[in-house]
């Protein structure tokens, strides 16, 4: 069984979940005798001198002490750009299973809930993952960790079962896939790097961005690899 096809069976296990944004109008108003400016923001009675921006991480230029080095970036780019939009895509049908499961009382209906979108999930996405590479599949099963917060094995062990979560271990390891394993860029020279590209993708609007399930501080991440580096 295509190991690729298990970790579709997860990876959009959830009915869509419509987002409706909202504009946020600001306006600036000056004070009569004072050089200060205060900005009103609609649906706030609150004047504030200044407005939360979203903060902007200033990236260096990329260096590369060799041509291979630079190719292994390249296609290191290449993989994780065509992967990520799946790990998104599952924190975000996580977010929505598990709201639409708390207000599904008996376990036969949830399990009847679940059967029908496995079903689902098949027939939409199968195709798609099990043309992806071991590699990019190995980079899809940790930004699901990023994103979600769980590893690729834990989302089967609690989606399916603990028994098919092993199995589907044990067949993705044949195909050097390990379900287990983290994301972890503070250790892993691959993982930050993946986080490098994640960040520039974001910024060029490549990517859409979505924060990871737990923090990482970008600034500090490279600083902490640009001083390994010197070492």
């Amino acid at each position: 069984m295509n190991i690729l096809k298990q970790i579709s069976l997860f990876i959009v296990l959830f009915i869509p979940l419509l987002l409706v944004g909202q504009t946020i109008e600001i306006k600036a108003e000056q004070e009569i005798d004072s050089t200060n400016f205060y900005y009103i923001i609609r649906g706030d009675s609150i004047p504030r001198e200044f407005i939360d921006l979203e903060e902007v991480v200033l990236l260096n230029k990329l260096k590369f002490t060799s041509k291979e080095n630079r190719k292994r970036y390249l296609i290191l780019r290449r993989k994780t750009r065509k992967v990520y939009p799946y790990a998104k895509l599952a924190a975000e049908r996580l977010i929505v299973m598990t709201e639409r499961l708390k207000t599904i009382e008996k376990k036969r209906d949830k399990n009847k809930y679940t059967k029908r979108v496995q079903k689902y999930i098949e027939e939409e996405f199968t195709e798609k993952l099990k043309k992806f590479t071991r590699t990019e599949g190995q980079i899809l099963a940790k930004l699901i960790e990023r994103q979600t917060g769980r590893t690729a094995f834990d989302l089967v062990k609690e989606l399916r079962s603990g028994w098919k979560a092993f199995w589907y271990n044990t067949t993705a390891n044949i195909f050097n896939i390990s379900l287990k394993e983290e994301y972890d860029p503070y250790v892993n020279i691959e993982d930050y790097l993946i986080e490098d590209i994640l960040e520039r993708s974001f910024q060029e609007n490549i990517l859409k961005r979505q924060a990871p399930a737990f923090p990482i501080d970008f600034l500090e991440l490279t600083a902490y690899w640009n001083k390994k580096s010197k070492e």
